[in-house]
């Protein structure tokens, strides 16, 4: 695959850093990422954004409800409320507030990282185990806010062997959900797995590869929203799409702040929160890293801030209408790769969707119509984008060279164990488990403590600089 053109980049680059006046996808010096699309591409593609995603944010408050004893219309009043707080938190990374946003096209939503620890906090304990998570939520999210500046600085350790190792890592980790998704979705299910499940998700992962052959600019563009229109139109007769959630959806509904009681503090619970918290802001520095290559706007250290800022006030925001921990959502990074649409204005859009579906659930049920065997033959391909552009920057990495392919294949072994073996850790402490049940967190600390200790410790600044490339420099103040 051809290297990514040089653009601008306003958020690092000087002004002596032009376009090149040759360079056809540049205009008017405006960065893709900048660009903002016609109303109809605008909202289309946003769509599509919210499609993939949609599935993700709503997962975690469906899991998380029952097992603290809410009923079916309370925990739709959770997923509701992830909808909206979902759009909030991505707005904020996107369009960006003072140093509050990544300023990229980059989705938030319920990270998934806190479903164990907050079922373990408020289990059977009804409204008070919600208040109890959401207390430490708003306590996690504030201390986060205050370290993102610190942790920022990590990016440094971020040369591309680690960068291509946690990309990759991060489309191999989704894999497994769209593979599941294809089977059905629920293992109880006595449908699971069926013929007809991976049929639907075969056939609709055709469609799309065959509407991405066959079609040219916009529509190749939107041809993932396509196909999972027109798996959902051939599951009708298949029987596997379910019009009940349209049937009993209210028609507006707003998350009422505190909705099941006022936040309550208990140190155990926020302890725990914490630490998903670290997980999820190293899992978003790895996004964002990712995401700087793909656009062609690598992630500096200020946009890291702005970005782990967005995340973690976005987090202690989203208890207050209900919502949980925010974090990066990855499988929209393959879309982005995919589609190759990098408008941050396009990811807005989808932020701007995601609030209207939080307050017009009859709206939401209608994105719920997708079965998720269709989403899950469209997984497929965007989260193997994912791991495709991470295997695009390893060939940079210079694996050749030293030990960098060593670093690789044990950050890779180590960060697949929780997908190929999911209960290898099953003897550890439970609050370990929030770190190490995630194949990105300990793939990505992996590969960057062996990349200290083989190409760092011990060896002259000279020859560490000759191993791995410079790190773009922070940007000046306002840059943004």
């Amino acid at each position: 695959m051809a290297a990514q053109p040089r653009f601008r980049n306003d958020a690092v680059a000087g002004p002596d850093q032009e376009p090149k006046a040759d360079d056809p996808q540049v205009a008017d010096g405006t960065h893709p990422v900048d660009e903002t699309l016609p109303p109809l591409r605008m909202f289309t593609s946003g769509l599509q954004h919210v499609a993939a995603m949609y599935a993700g944010v709503v997962a975690p408050p469906m899991i998380v409800g029952p097992a603290v004893g809410l009923s079916p219309r309370e925990t739709a009043f959770l997923m509701g409320a992830s909808l909206f707080t979902a759009g909030i938190a991505t707005l904020l990374q996107t369009l960006g507030l003072w140093r509050i946003g990544a300023r990229l096209p980059f989705v938030n939503g319920v990270s998934f990282a806190g479903v164990t620890p907050m079922i373990a906090i408020g289990k059977d304990r009804g409204h008070d185990g919600i208040a109890v998570i959401f207390g430490a939520i708003i306590v996690a999210g504030l201390i986060g806010f205050v370290l993102a500046p610190y942790f920022c600085k990590l990016v440094r350790f971020f040369p591309p062997v680690v960068t291509g190792t946690v990309i990759t890592l991060i489309g191999l980790s989704l894999l497994p959900v769209a593979f599941n998704w294809s089977q059905g979705g629920n293992a109880a299910a006595g449908d699971y797995g069926s013929t007809a499940h991976i049929s639907m998700a075969a056939v609709t992962l055709l469609i799309v590869l065959v509407l991405r052959r066959l079609l040219r600019g916009f529509l190749q563009q939107i041809a993932i929203l396509l196909g999972m229109v027109a798996g959902t139109l051939i599951a009708i007769p298949v029987g596997i799409t379910d019009f009940g959630a349209t049937k009993d959806a209210d028609l507006v509904g707003f998350p009422t702040p505190f909705h099941f009681g006022a936040p309550q503090f208990e140190i155990a619970a926020i302890v725990s929160m914490c630490i998903v918290m670290l997980v999820c802001m190293t899992e978003s520095t790895a996004d964002m890293l990712a995401l700087g290559k793909i656009v062609g706007r690598p992630a500096d250290e200020r946009t890291i801030e702005g970005g782990l800022r967005a995340d973690t006030l976005g987090s202690a925001l989203s208890p207050l209408f209900n919502g949980f921990m925010c974090s990066a959502f990855a499988q929209n990074i393959g879309l982005v790769a995919m589609t190759r649409v990098r408008s941050r204005f396009v990811v807005a859009a989808g932020g701007g969707i995601l609030i209207v579906l939080g307050l017009v659930p009859v709206a939401a049920s209608v994105i719920a119509l997708v079965p998720l065997p269709v989403l899950g033959g469209a997984g497929i391909v965007l989260f193997g984008s994912v791991a495709a552009s991470g295997i695009q920057t390893l060939a940079a990495a210079a694996l050749e060279k030293g030990e960098n392919a060593l670093i690789v294949a044990a950050a890779v072994g180590i960060g697949l164990i929780p997908i190929a073996a999911p209960d290898f850790y099953h003897a550890f402490p439970k609050d370990l488990l929030v770190v190490l049940d995630s194949g990105i967190s300990t793939g990505c600390v992996v590969a960057i403590v062996l990349n200290l200790a083989f190409n760092h410790l011990g060896r002259k600044p000279e020859e560490a600089n000759e191993e791995e490339p410079s790190v773009p420099a922070a940007a000046p103040v306002g840059a943004h």
